[in-house]
């Protein structure tokens, strides 16, 4: 008997399992069960699988019988009039929805002329193995799968315009692209999400050649010029809040410039941009630590005394400032009320984000990179023609991660910019590179896309003929000045005194056990001591019980709470996270000794 499972649980057995199936399938075909059921049989265990579960990934299939699709000509013609829906050709058998577990137990054709009496299902499209990012790859049949993966999770980081009213809205951490352009080598896909609305990337020159090591690995070198025509530039959005807070006993926060007797009161020139409401002022130029929205909030925790206190109400300075180390322009100023009738304060900055070293920037087929060099446009190669590069892209990047489907889209938007048209690139269906080469033989180039270049400093022509065409670039949101971090001095914790962590906390950078190798490796052993001593402490201990004693500066005079007042005391120099470590140990229990010695 063969076992059969509904939804992964075990419910009893039936005499044929193949039967089971055949039969579930052709009911369903027949509209005798629902459409959202799939089942399978696996030899191997034996055993009957039906699933009816939620949130399957189920796709679209053209059910095959006797080697001829249920979808022929006659339909088609009847889809293309409106007078035979989607639903109707699923709702007749025609089409159906199968997930991968049914999908182990048919046999599809890929496309028609392919197609076998063997065969089960047939595809509705090619295309239809991608999904509907992975359908705006150009070309993408040709590219190693990763790759494809990676280029559209390369689309999801890109800057463009996400939103038409983006000057009307407060979102967190935006950007816009200030140049977007509809691609030259475009996807099927294209057309149906109506990307030329808010496209989300540029056309470039790109020349495929090493440019003094400084576009080694992923690195990429861009044309200076270019930037200054304004390529890749982008704006950065980030907003700002403060909210009026009600809290029990009638207390509430106001926004206002706080007075010199509130507690934590900052300098006066770090309220130099609020005006009188507390608030600053559209298109003042505000850097880290500037506050924007003046604000102060009744004390989190009052004592018996506070409560009974007459005089002057204390209050806390809890104004928001700009985030450390960012910078901007005040874009705009939003006050309203919330729905509890709360004062409420929203500020948005803006930032010039012209492309720098250290930028991130991708092509739609996953090859990233980061700017690795800018150079002037008189120091770029040229072409024979006088053509200059936009990007210099490493040829060592196309071996390894086998993106044919990459050098195929320089071709074809060669030939697109020099038709003056766009080159369909859709998936399996798209033109082919000999149409291409053909075309762009017939332009006046050779039909391999190299040219003669020659070296911007010296003049002197290359000796090898370099690989030149146009592509389509995305600049992501990956941006250096995001990222840049570092310290001197700064903010410690209150329990470890030891650096804070994170970029927004103004933190140190971690030297972790392989840095501290390396130090070691390199002999330099003094650098290694400074990074160490970032919570250095000097500890009086006594010599004679080896725990932790007492020391009165005033008096100069030290004790133990062991062994009294007049025994000897020994100043030693240790991690203050060492010291929380003995102390932890006390609190448990356990008595550590230290064993002072005499440095001599």
């Amino acid at each position: 008997m063969t076992g059969v499972f509904l939804d992964g649980v075990f419910v009893g057995n039936c005499p044929s399992g193949k039967d089971l199936c055949k039969n579930i399938i052709n009911q369903r075909r027949n509209g005798k069960m629902p459409k959202f059921i799939n089942t399978s049989y696996s030899d191997e265990e034996d055993i009957v699988i039906i699933n009816t579960i939620n949130g399957r990934l189920r796709r679209p299939l053209i059910v095959v019988k006797k080697g001829k699709p249920l979808v022929d000509d006659i339909i088609l013609e009847k889809v293309a009039e409106g007078s035979i829906t989607w639903t109707e050709l699923i709702e007749k058998g025609n089409v159906e929805y199968l997930d991968a577990e049914e999908e182990e137990n048919t046999y599809i054709a890929v496309n028609l002329e392919n197609l076998t009496t063997k065969h089960t299902h047939l595809e509705v499209s090619p295309a239809v193995i991608f999904g509907a990012l992975a359908n705006l790859v150009p070309f993408p049949e040709y590219n190693q799968s990763p790759r494809v993966m990676t280029g559209a999770k390369m689309m999801r980081q890109t800057l463009g315009i996400y939103s038409k009213n983006f000057l009307q809205r407060m979102d967190t951490d935006v950007s816009i692209l200030h140049y977007p352009q509809r691609p030259i080598t475009e996807t099927f896909m294209y057309e149906y999400i109506n990307y030329d609305s808010r496209p989300a990337g540029q056309n470039i020159v790109i020349a495929v050649l090493p440019y003094e090591g400084y576009n080694m690995d992923d690195a990429i070198v861009m044309n200076k010029s270019s930037i200054q025509r304004g390529l890749g530039r982008s704006t950065y959005y980030r907003p700002y809040r403060a909210e009026e807070l009600r809290y029990p006993g009638g207390q509430v926060d106001k926004i206002v410039i706080p007075d010199k007797d509130v507690s934590g009161y900052k300098m006066e020139e770090d309220y130099k941009y609020l005006e009188q409401d507390g608030v600053v002022y559209p298109s003042a130029s505000v850097s880290g630590g500037d506050i924007i929205i003046g604000k102060v909030s009744p004390p989190r925790f009052l004592s018996s005394l506070d409560e009974f206190r007459i005089g002057v109400e204390e209050r806390n300075e809890t104004s928001s400032s700009v985030r450390f180390g960012e910078k901007g322009v005040v874009e705009s100023v939003l006050i309203t009320d919330t729905e509890e009738g709360n004062k409420f304060v929203k500020v948005k900055t803006r930032d010039d984000r012209i492309p720098e070293i250290g930028d991130k920037f991708s092509s739609r087929h996953g090859q990233k990179g980061v700017i690795g060099l800018t150079v002037s446009q008189e120091d770029m190669p040229f072409t024979a023609n006088g053509i200059i590069p936009d990007i210099l892209f490493n040829p060592h990047g196309l071996p390894s991660r086998m993106t044919i489907g990459h050098i195929i889209e320089i071709i074809a938007g060669k030939v697109g910019s020099l038709a003056g048209r766009t080159v369909d690139s859709s998936s399996f269906m798209g033109e082919t590179e000999f149409d291409l080469r053909e075309e762009l033989l017939s332009l006046g180039f050779r039909e391999d896309g190299l040219e003669t270049m020659y070296n911007g400093k010296t003049g002197e022509e290359f000796q090898a003929k370099i690989f030149v065409g146009n592509m389509y670039y995305l600049k992501l949101k990956y941006m250096v000045s995001n990222k840049i971090h570092a310290r001197s001095r700064g903010p410690v914790q209150l329990l470890t005194r030891q650096p804070t962590e994170g970029r927004s906390k103004e933190g140190g950078l971690r030297l972790g056990e392989m840095e501290k190798d390396c130090f070691v490796a390199h002999g330099a052993a003094l650098a290694l001591k400074e990074r160490f001593d970032s919570d250095k402490t000097v500890v009086p201990v006594c010599k004679t019980c080896g725990s932790v004693a007492v020391y009165n500066s005033y008096k100069k005079q030290g004790s133990c709470s062991n062994c009294g007042d007049e025994s000897p005391i020994s100043f030693v120099e240790m991690s203050y996270a060492f010291k929380l470590l003995l102390d932890e140990l006390k609190s448990m229990g356990i008595y550590p000794k230290l064993l002072i010695k005499s440095k001599g």
